[in-house]
């Protein structure tokens, strides 16, 4: 699926050690701002313990896991909103991407500069949330006095918009991201979601700590913890630096040794590439057997001749129906066979909305 998360943060807080990290894809990592410059684009494979133990039944000749594209683009700085230093070209990348990665340099090191020479995470946020809000303020404040004009001359959809537009008017101008502002009708989150806002994406704060902090975080993380809580926003602590260690070890167990000496039970990118992949309201179903183990990305909530048009288009044009099995009852049992037996295999017509760790297989006909 075409969708994507983009790493943004000020220049020189960890956001392309991240995407080393994340991606074979290389990028330049160096220790002055503006490293990054053409944003770097990676397809990382969705890590999924439910697709190893199907790989482990079935045998199979191939295996295919999900996966998620990451774009690292360049630091932005005060001012971005009116072009300063690449500020039209970072705020175009991020208008591209599905939700945001934002990285926070929560550690000290005297040897890595910060662009505003002492390490505050929560002024970070703030000027990085500044830019993207007047960026957004441009653009409500653009589209309003038409759309009062035509409320006011009697179109229900405009009153409707202008409503939407004025609260989140009135948060951008109070300092306060779009995302905070809850719409709880189907036309208005319908209506944001066409305004396509910097600050309306669904964002997760990706704390970068030292080594010490990987597991408990610190006090720079307590405080972005504090500062974003009446957000619609989650946070992940990431020892950036930690992890491009650990991807540079050949074999699993020496990498697990690394982890457990320093008291994870799993690599921060692990749980970094799903949290993204949770962001972007992702989910996985399976088709498994002994020529493929395969993972297949879709949106939550989306029906079954939908997911079949994922494999291919002419499954969702000849749907018939699907056969279902429970990810669960698949292991429990061991085979397709036995779980058919059991009597555990769910046949599921047009309207089944597929769920997380769904085993399928698609009845079409063309």
């Amino acid at each position: 699926m075409a969708l994507k998360c983009g790493i943004v943060g000020l220049p020189n807080v960890g956001k392309s050690t991240l995407f080393n990290c994340l991606s074979n894809a290389r990028a330049q990592s160096a220790n002055f701002p503006f490293c990054t410059i053409e944003p770097n684009v990676g397809m990382i494979t969705v890590p999924d313990e439910r697709l190893n133990a199907l790989v482990k039944l079935c045998n199979p000749k191939s295996i295919v896991p999900a996966t998620v594209e990451i774009v690292d683009i360049a630091g932005l700085v005060k001012g971005a909103s009116k072009g300063e230093g690449l500020g039209n070209k970072f705020l175009a990348n991020i208008r591209e991407t599905d939700a945001i990665l934002h990285v926070l340099r929560c550690f000290d090191d005297d040897n890595i500069t910060h662009v505003d020479g002492t390490v505050d995470p929560v002024r970070d946020k703030e000027v990085i949330d500044l830019e993207l809000q007047l960026r957004d303020l441009e653009t409500v404040e653009s589209r309003l006095p038409r759309t009062q004009k035509a409320a006011a001359a009697g179109d229900r959809d405009a009153k409707l918009q202008a409503g939407v537009l004025e609260r989140i008017k009135e948060a951008l101008e109070r300092g306060n991201n779009a995302r905070s502002v809850n719409f709880e009708t189907k036309d208005e989150q319908r209506f944001v979601k066409e305004l396509f806002l910097l600050t309306s994406k669904p964002v997760l704060y990706v704390c970068n700590v030292d080594d010490a902090s990987a597991v408990a975080g610190n006090h720079y993380v307590d405080a972005v913890r504090e500062a974003i809580a009446a957000e619609n926003a989650q946070l992940l602590v990431v020892a950036a630096q930690t992890e491009a260690d650990i991807a540079e070890l050949e074999t699993y167990e020496e990498r697990q040794m690394f982890l457990e000496e320093i008291g994870l039970k799993e690599s921060g990118v692990n749980r970094l590439i799903k949290a993204a992949y949770a962001l972007l309201d992702l989910e996985t179903f399976f088709t498994a057997g002994a020529d493929e183990c395969r993972a297949w990305t879709f949106r939550r909530g989306t029906k079954a001749p939908q997911c079949a048009g994922i494999i291919h288009t002419d499954f969702e044009r000849g749907f018939i129906r699907a056969e279902v099995i429970k990810f669960d009852d698949y292991v429990a049992m061991g085979s397709e066979a036995a779980v058919k037996e059991a009597g555990k295999m769910h046949v599921e017509g047009k309207e089944y909305v597929m769920q997380d760790g769904d085993v399928v297989y698609f009845r079409f006909n063309v």
